[in-house]
């Protein structure tokens, strides 16, 4: 069995680089509020009825390549499919999408990355956790995101399921209502004296809140309050009557 992990990889960038990402990123997000907007005044939330409608003028007016225009496309078809009712809006410095076509791996330490400038090789920085898993199995899509002014690629990979590990000594329990607990042996312990206990306490407090004597004031409270708080509001008994 595999399963999906998502890799969080810091890109190392000159201020001249980090420049060019955030300028690409802006126009990405900006193409897509525009499209969204064309969308909903079309009522299309289908790529490929929409994208014949707006890639040119996506190109020509955010300067974007061709892949990045059909990349702008596709999400913003994404986003409008969750909710048509509403027009979909994009923040400027939200996620832009990658694929293979205008982002790619170099080794395990390099990545060529497509911005409005022309292509950038970036060194990337990956925790040594991930660089176990990592082993060259990045493919498909990646994500784009500016978190505290530094640049992350948030990449999904498949891993081997780790091995089940057979613990002994240990005891599970679910806690619950009808049962107060059940653990993993197998044994169940009836919630049923607890039930009555509690149901007995909030009638007799029903009862005692009804009377509204100071005695009966104080028995309540006894019933409300742990033990540990007990003597504070016997003080406080005191001082008020």
């Amino acid at each position: 069995m595999l399963m999906k992990l998502t890799l969080k990889i810091k890109l190392c960038t000159t201020p001249e680089q980090h420049a060019s990402l955030l300028r690409t990123m802006e126009q990405f997000n900006a193409a897509c509020d525009y499209i969204a907007c064309i969308a909903y005044e079309l009522r299309c939330a289908g790529k490929v009825k929409l994208q014949p409608i707006v890639y040119r003028e996506v190109r020509e007016r955010f300067g974007l390549s061709a892949q990045m225009a059909v990349r702008a496309i596709s999400k913003t078809c994404e986003a409008y499919k969750l909710d048509k009712s509403v027009q979909p809006h994009f923040r400027p410095h939200g996620a832009m999408v990658y694929d293979q076509r205008i982002l790619s791996w170099k080794e395990i330490d390099k990545v060529s990355i497509l911005t409005l400038d022309g292509r950038l090789i970036l060194p990337i920085v990956i925790y040594d956790y991930f660089k176990a898993k990592l082993d060259n199995r990045i493919r498909g899509q990646a994500d784009l995101i500016l978190i505290d002014n530094i640049f992350y690629l948030c990449a999904v990979i498949e891993a081997p399921d780790a091995e089940p590990i057979d613990v002994k000594g240990v005891l599970g329990i679910d806690l619950g209502i009808v049962n107060i607990a059940v653990d993993s042996d197998g044994d169940t312990h009836s919630g049923a004296t607890v039930e009555k206990v509690r149901s007995k306490t909030a009638k007799l407090r029903t009862a005692l809140q009804t009377a509204n004597s100071r005695s009966a004031t104080l028995t309540a409270s006894r019933l409300l309050i742990p033990p540990q708080g007990r003597s504070s509001m016997r003080l406080l008994f005191r001082t008020l009557f």
